[in-house]
Parts: C-alpha cells; structure tokens; sequence
C-alpha cells in the first residue's frame, strides 16, 4: 500500500529506517482520503496506527506545495502532554530527513523558550489546549496561515473540559483549511457537536470497533474483600506474573504517593505517574520506565493515553475506570502491535456494577480469575439483574406493612422539626386568613353577622 503511494522519497526512506512495510488497517482508510483533501472524523482503537495515518499525508502536503509565506502551517491539539510528547517522537525521524521543522507546546516549560521556537516558524506545531490557548493571548503565535488542523484523542479533550479551549483555537486558525478529528470512541456526546461545527462535509471512518475484544489481551477480574485485600493481591501478582514492564491504574493522586510507598517495600523498581508532577519529573519517569530502570509503574489516567513504552504486558486495574472509554484506553497500553498483554482487574464490592456496565459497553465479560492462597470473602452478589449488576433485596409484604406503620410517625416527627425549625407563628391582622402555605394574607370577606 505505501509503495502505490507516490509519497516522497524521504517519508519513504523514513518508513524504512521505522521498519514499517505495511500499513495498518486505519492507515489504509485514511491515506487516499486524507491525500486528496478531505475532511476526516475517524474512530480507531487505541495502538491503531492513527498517528503517522494523518502524519505521512500531512508531510506529503508540505513536501509538495510550498508555503504562502510565514507562519504555522500544520497544528496537531492533544490533550495530554505525554501524548503530545509522544507525537513528537514519531514525526522526528521524518523531519530529520527534511527541511521540516516542528515544535511542541505543552505545560511545564518556560514561556520564553517556547515563545523563542515559534519565532523560528515551525512548519508543524504539536500542542496542549491550555498552553496554546495561553500563547494566543499573548500573541505569541500566529494561526492564521494553517493548512491542516488534527484533534487528536477529540473525546478526551471534551472529558477533560476543554471543549471551550477548542473553540478558541479552531476560531483563530485560517477557514481554508484541511482538518481530521480524530477519537477512541464516536459515542461521546460532544464528538458530534464539535464535528458538525469545527469540519466540512466530513468523510467518516470507523475501523474494527473500539469495544470490539482486543486479540492480543487477555482481559480477567478478581474479587476483593477491600484496598487491604487489593494491596495483597497486587503485591503477589507482581512477585508472580510473568512481564516485562506493568503499569498499575488507580483513580486518585494520593493512591498513587500510597502505592508507590507501598510497592516499595516489596519491589524496588517502581515509579509513580500523576498530574500534578512537573514536566521535568514526568519526563524523567517515563525516561527510566523507557529504559527499564523502573519495571512497575503507578499512575493514575494521565498516563492512560499517550503512553507508548515497549515492553508493557501487564495492566492492574487496582481501582477500575469510571467509564467503558477510561477502561478501553487503560487496557490498550498493552496488546500493542501484535504482541500478547494482560489486564487484571480487582473488584471491589462497590465496584461489582461498575464492572457490570463496562462488560455491558464493550459486549464482553472479563474472565474470573481466584488466587487460592489470597481468596477473599467477598464471592459476588448472589443474585444479578440481566444486565449483570447486583440485585436488589425485594421488598415482602411483611416489609411493605412495617414501612406503612413507620411512614405516619416519620411524618409527624418531620413536621415537628419544622415547627421548631420555623419558630412562632407570625401574628395576622384582624380579618385576614394566610393561605395554605402560609405565603401572604388573603382578605376574608364580611359575614352578615359582622
């Protein structure tokens, strides 16, 4: 498929040295497409090749037509730094074999080194939304000369609330422009609106779907009592699986300082991921897991998309993802590029209908999974809805008369309260009665014994 292409010899020569002969299937999709101009909503799994499918069409374009005149030419939104990172790094092997320069704007650094790159007028600007929104009001870059605009991971930024953000920057890029949105998902409600608004008679493409069962990953659960249970279970499944590198999710920053403490104690090589780290300690984080300094790596959604590092086979759901999409992207960090991966889930009871509707989003059930030496209390709920959650406790007879005794005192102890809570009575005038509700007087009329 590449070699039909008439790309340019230098993406070519650059494909080569990547080792990258055939194309994935959403590259497949996109490239004619994208080539010849279109406007492009795609929906492609997580470590499907989305990356250089709008990347080898947009180097083609700068390649071929020269600038009209100076400025960006080509803007790639993300939302997350590590993702924008990771973009970064797979164009670089191409803009080395060119004349192309690109940039990245990300949080973290400093504004005078970032404002110094732009003066130098990348072809190509790879960004976050809140710092490019940030350089465009001090004016220090200039969006009006943009040929191709990519939303990359478009869900995630509506998620993350920058939908207003977007807004801005689509509005100051120039009108006659190329652009490609880009998600995990075509489900999200956002994804939709900000489609019909920021592109033109979009051609919509969908691979092998989202939800659809990764090959390559083996998706199980086990069933914990609580985090006491759940700290045991991780520290064995570490000491006992078999992986190369693992990363393990939780919901909260602190969890993440708890684990890592934690984790410690039983595992030496362990780094902690989170949002509230400065660029500095982030890069050097993903650095020494790259490298396999650090094996084990805990960290919290931030870290769930964007996050590219060979090697990783395993993912511990410790707290499970809020959402199906937040799974999705979890367990996509392994089972990438053919290669076999593995993601464990610890079920916690409140976490039994969460998972109930996860398996009901991606049409699939984890497979159960015990650890004899560490089998907890907790089997399950005992009974379970068609829809897989929990059933509730029906109520009998028995049940519906105590609630019918206990409902007239409740009642009448609540509008005790209210009196205290209300005070005295306010006096009324002579011929007035308040009204039901005790708003405003309505006068009485006149008897004919007054």
């Amino acid at each position: 498929m590449f070699a039909d292409i008439e790309f340019n010899p230098r993406i070519l020569l650059g494909l080569e040295r990547l080792k990258i002969t055939e194309p994935t299937q959403v590259q497949s999709l996109m490239l004619p497409l994208a080539m010849a101009g279109r406007d492009l909503q795609v929906c492609a799994e997580t470590g499907s090749g989305k990356t250089l499918a709008y990347l080898l069409p947009v180097l083609q374009r700068l390649l071929d037509e020269p600038a009209q005149g100076d400025g960006t030419r080509v803007l790639i939104l993300l939302p997350t730094r590590e993702l924008a990172r990771q973009v970064f790094k797979v164009l670089k092997p191409f803009t080395e074999l060119t004349r192309l320069q690109a940039g990245v704007l990300t949080g973290g650094e400093e504004f005078k080194f970032q404002a110094a790159m732009l003066r130098k007028n990348p072809e190509i600007v790879i960004a976050t939304t809140g710092r490019l929104v940030d350089h465009i009001g001090r004016k220090t870059i200039d969006l009006s000369r943009i040929e191709c605009l990519i939303l990359d991971e478009a869900d995630r930024m509506l998620d993350m609330g920058f939908a207003e953000d977007m807004e801005i920057i689509v509005n100051h890029c120039g009108q006659q422009r190329q652009t490609f949105m880009l998600s995990a998902t075509l489900r999200h409600e956002g994804v939709g609106r900000i489609a019909r608004a920021m592109l033109s008679d979009p051609e919509i493409i969908t691979t092998d779907h989202a939800r659809e069962q990764h090959a390559y990953i083996q998706q199980q659960r086990i069933l914990a009592d609580d985090n006491a249970h759940k700290d045991r279970l991780l520290t064995w499944l570490l000491a006992n699986e078999t992986y190369d590198k693992a990363i393990v999710f939780v919901n909260k920053r602190s969890e993440v300082d708890r684990l890592f403490v934690f984790l410690r104690r039983h595992q030496g090589s362990v780094a902690a991921l989170h949002g509230e780290m400065t660029q500095d300690e982030r890069n050097y984080v993903m650095q020494s897991v790259r490298q396999g300094k650090r094996r084990i790596l805990v960290a919290t959604d931030v870290a769930a998309r964007g996050l590219d590092v060979e090697g990783l086979d395993l993912v511990i759901n410790y707290d499970l993802a809020r959402k199906g999409d937040e799974y999705i992207h979890r367990i996509g960090r392994t089972g990438r590029a053919g290669q076999q991966g593995t993601a464990i889930s610890l079920i916690a009871p409140y976490e039994w209908n969460l998972k109930a509707s996860i398996e009901r989003y991606l049409e699939q059930v984890m497979t159960p999974r015990t650890i004899k030496e560490l089998e907890g209390n907790y089997k399950g709920p005992k009974k379970v809805k068609a829809s897989g959650k929990a059933a509730g406790k029906k109520k009998t007879k028995v049940d519906a008369k105590k609630s019918a005794k206990k409902a007239p005192a409740k009642k009448a102890a609540a509008v005790k309260n209210d009196k205290k809570r209300a005070g005295p009575r306010p006096s009324r005038p002579a011929g007035t009665l308040m009204d039901s509700e005790g708003f405003a007087p309505i006068k009485r009329k006149p008897s004919a014994t007054d």
